[in-house]
């Protein structure tokens, strides 16, 4: 007879952590190198989506808002995603720059907290990026009016449909003007590990200026 007694309470849920340490010695100097090497270990853990993070915005009274998002580049300059620049999101950034992002890799019990300033990619950097999708995925852009109201899911799909008549494999669809990235060149990283007893490994990289060396400090759990 099948187990009918009722789930755990939602306050009882809880779980240890003690994969891992963090600490000031082992970690780069500098937070983007160092969140490659974290980003390089959880993508060689098998994670799926481990580019998955959440993209936090508000509006300019501060009204917040949050989704998740896939970083598709980082460099020195900062950690790069594409949306349609109609979205909320997109809206959001343009009159309030400040964002944050949250990547969590739950296998290895870490997560990289980012804040900083949204700016969007060069036209040439989305074009080149843009042409890498596959053809659905460009239809789907070209198609999609992101976070409006729609009538029904048919009336997206007719859009698509119309597009794929028009465009192919060898003769693709162009970048749209509404479609491109966002660069968040960070101000702050926050690298977390966590660990047992909920004494969690918490390190901050903060800089005052671009030019600036970043600095580190140990941050209580």
């Amino acid at each position: 007879m099948a187990d009918r007694s009722p789930p755990p309470s939602i306050s009882t849920l809880r779980r240890d952590y003690a994969q891992a340490a963090l600490s000031e010695r082992d970690v780069d100097p500098d937070p983007i190198r160092q969140f490659q090497r974290w980003f390089a270990e959880a993508q060689a853990a098998d994670m799926p989506d481990a580019n998955a993070m959440t993209l936090a915005t508000a509006t300019p009274d501060g009204a917040p808002s949050a989704r998740v998002v896939l970083l598709k580049d980082v460099d020195s300059r900062g950690f790069v995603f594409y949306t349609d620049y109609r979205s909320r999101k997109g809206t959001e950034l343009v009159h309030n720059s400040r964002a944050a992002l949250l990547l969590y890799w739950s296998p290895l019990e870490r997560q990289v907290r980012i804040v900083g300033t949204a700016s969007r990619t060069s036209s040439e950097e989305s074009a080149a990026y843009f042409a890498t999708r596959p053809l659905a995925s460009r239809l789907s852009a070209s198609a999609s009016h992101q976070s409006t109201v729609i009538p029904n899911r048919a009336s997206l799909e007719a859009r698509v449909a119309e597009l794929a008549k028009r465009y192919t494999d060898a003769a693709p669809p162009p970048l749209p003007a509404y479609w491109g990235g966002f660069r968040v060149s960070p101000t702050a990283i926050e690298f977390w590990q966590g660990r047992p007893n909920r004494l969690h490994d918490r390190l901050l990289y903060t800089r005052s200026a671009a030019s600036d060396p970043w600095h580190i400090d140990r941050l209580s759990p």
